[in-house]
């Protein structure tokens, strides 16, 4: 053949073969472990799947944007790029939880299409996750977004059931099939998928100037995405004008730039259960560092008051919303370490008036008292009377010398909602205020934006202890392979008055805990949250001076986390190393168990195991806990052995 019309044929089929790719309909991508595969088709509609292991777990599921004039991004829509990359870096958190380095290793897809909108696809070892992207002009008006899932077997999930789009995302995981749900049922995120052997749990990252998802039945194999409206008018309740609002929406769920990043729709997904303690997959996604100085953000425990109801005993003074009171708080949490006191609700002159402080708290004087013994004051309040004083109420705190603010009632996830928690802790960071959130949606990113953003409630926590049986063992070992996957959780650990089921009683002003003291011990290990609640009575913890310091020795942020023995909604068993030392809790549900500790994972050497473990009367009488010390090495393999309800925790240091 002609070496000219070679070269030709040669240019000819290198052309079809770009041309062929370029319009191609089906695009895959994998994990670097192989594990898991995306699949991507795109006409007529924008279309996703997933596979692990070989087997597809996500089946055909639509994705696509519908704007306000018709047009809908994901439809009819042409591919002119498609451009796959990778990454394998490393992220350094300011704050810490699971890993003081995090590991960033994924392959991306990313499909340009000729409308003005592109989409990326990502695919780590432990999950998957998608966004859209828009290079649409100066503002668009999103109408919905199309997120449906649909399963390839019969899937369970571990609900989340939501009763309204009002919500402080406190729920209980209540297993349920989902060709149960009709579309009525919906739930908050993030959301445990069982689809055969394969868990996935659903959440987002990366949420800015646009509404939180939820996910509703669809009276099939499957679930779709939700959003609440836009806010058109927002009024006082009748009857509890203080903290809730009655919201009049918009037609559309945002307005926003034409030109940005959408959340991204993220999957954790595994046949390991362990391996879902150990994601960190929300916080990958999201956006880098915002700001500069960071040397101020410092986590730690908190001594809490609303929880014990201010029942402090064997003083001098009169207790409750006063500098005396407080006074014994900062006394105790210096004594024992603990870096912060919160004045929660009761310390402003009114909920709504958080300006002044209450007649009978002189706020000055207990920010110098603190000051002078390490202890740092926070500062509760409302979210509506902040957003109504931000600059100057955060300017005032500052001024007073307070150290962060826990901000309460938002019950929303609206684009407004979303904004205000953008617009408050950048405030706060300008001040160098810590932000913690309760009454909060999950945590979806901002952390890694703004660190100062140090802990989110949205979870049934122990304050539920006051008025419910709802928080039980088996809430408690369900919540670190749900809620804990998207983000740190001020659960507010540590109830020092324990009970085993027959002799639980929900009181008010005096509240205990379902399960064992040593499985609220084992949750200073297990859960995480930067700034780590003490919910009980000081007076009760200097009573409990064991349990007290031994709690007090626990870090709340951690260098390396493996997770050691794990089943959802059975038991969890968890190692972190924070420097040299290791901090290993275990916690079971209600049956007794034995769970065998292969301490393999310590580098050579030997240590001292400073352990608290359930004494052997804790199946009938919950407080009863057994402190002992055993010398391990890596070779050391243990039994731990759990009461009903019950719980483990070891400190281990070198030798």
């Amino acid at each position: 053949m002609n070496k000219n019309i070679k070269t030709i044929w040669v240019l000819l089929l290198c052309l079809c073969c770009n041309t062929s790719y370029l319009f191609s309909q089906d695009y895959e991508l994998n994990s670097f472990d192989g594990n898991l595969k995306i699949m991507v088709d795109v006409v007529p509609k924008l279309n996703w799947s997933v596979s692990y292991k070989g087997n597809l777990i996500i089946d055909k599921s639509e994705i696509a944007l519908e704007l306000d004039n018709g047009t809908i991004l994901g439809h009819s829509s042409i591919v002119k790029k498609a451009v796959e990359t990778f990454s394998d870096t490393s992220i350094n958190p300011v704050i810490a939880q699971k890993n003081a380095v995090i590991q960033d290793k994924y392959k991306q897809l990313a499909l340009n299409f000729k409308n003005g909108f592109s989409v990326e696809f990502r695919a780590y070892n432990d999950g998957v996750g998608y966004r859209f992207l828009t290079n649409l002009g100066k503002e668009i008006t999103i109408k919905n977004e199309v997120a449906d899932l649909n399963f390839s077997n019969t899937t369970t999930s571990l609900f989340p059931e939501e009763e309204s789009l009002i919500s402080h995302y406190e729920r209980s995981y209540i297993p349920t099939k989902l060709d149960t749900l009709g579309h009525a049922k919906f739930a908050s995120l993030p959301t445990l998928l069982e689809v055969g052997d394969v868990k996935i749990v659903v959440t987002e990252s990366d949420l800015y100037d646009y509404p939180g998802m939820f996910l509703y039945g669809t009276k099939g194999n499957g679930l779709t995405a939700g959003f609440p409206k836009a806010v058109k008018e927002a009024s006082p309740a009748p009857g509890a004008e203080d903290r809730n609002q009655v919201i009049v929406p918009e037609d559309y769920i945002a307005k926003t730039s034409g030109k940005r990043s959408f959340p991204w729709r993220a999957f954790v997904i595994s046949d390991d259960d362990k391996q879902l303690l150990e994601s960190e997959l929300v916080y990958k996604l999201a956006r880098p560092l915002q700001l500069k100085n960071t040397a101020w953000i410092k986590p730690g425990k908190v001594a809490w008051d609303w929880y014990n109801a201010n029942n402090i005993y064997g003083v001098d003074f009169k207790s409750g919303d006063n500098t005396n009171t407080y006074k014994y708080y900062i006394d105790f949490a210096s004594k024992h370490g603990i870096e912060y006191i919160i004045l929660d609700e009761g310390w402003s002159k009114t909920t709504t008036n958080i300006l002044e402080s209450n007649p009978e708290i002189n706020i000055q004087e207990l920010v110098n008292y603190g000051k002078d013994k390490n202890v740092g004051i926070i500062l509760w309040s409302l979210w509506k009377p902040i957003d109504d004083h931000l600059n100057e109420a955060l300017e005032l705190y500052k001024n007073w010398g307070i150290k962060g603010v826990k901000i309460d009632f938002m019950q929303r996830a609206d684009q407004q909602m979303v904004n205000y928690y953008e617009r408050v802790v950048k405030e706060a960071a300008k001040n160098e205020l810590l932000v913690d959130y309760h009454g909060a949606y999950k945590p979806s990113g901002l952390r890694r934006a703004y660190p100062n953003m140090i802990s989110y409630e949205g979870v049934k926590g122990n304050e539920n202890n006051k008025w419910s049986a709802d928080v039980s063992p088996e809430h408690t070992v369900t919540l670190p392979f749900t809620r804990m996957v998207a983000g740190p959780m001020d659960f507010t650990p540590g109830a020092m008055i324990n009970a085993q089921q027959g002799n639980y009683a929900d009181i008010f002003a005096r509240p205990m805990s379902l399960g064992t003291r040593c499985h609220q011990i084992a949750m200073y290990v297990i859960y995480e949250s930067p700034l780590q609640m003490l919910c009980d009575s000081p007076s009760n913890y200097e009573k409990e001076l064991e349990t007290t310091e031994f709690i007090s020795k626990m870090p709340t942020t951690w260098d390396q986390t493996i997770a050691l023995n794990a089943k959802v909604g059975d038991y969890v068993v968890m190692a972190r190393r924070k420097g040299d030392a290791w901090y290993i809790g275990g916690m079971t549900d209600w049956s007794p168990r034995e769970i065998e500790i292969d301490f393999s994972f310590l580098p050579d050497g030997d240590y001292n195991a400073e352990i608290m473990k359930d004494g052997i009367n804790a199946d009938r009488y919950a407080q009863d806990y057994k402190k002992e010390n055993i010398n391990i090495n890596s070779s050391t393999k243990t039994r731990i052995r759990m009461a009903p309800g019950g719980g483990w925790a070891a400190i281990v240091t070198k030798q």
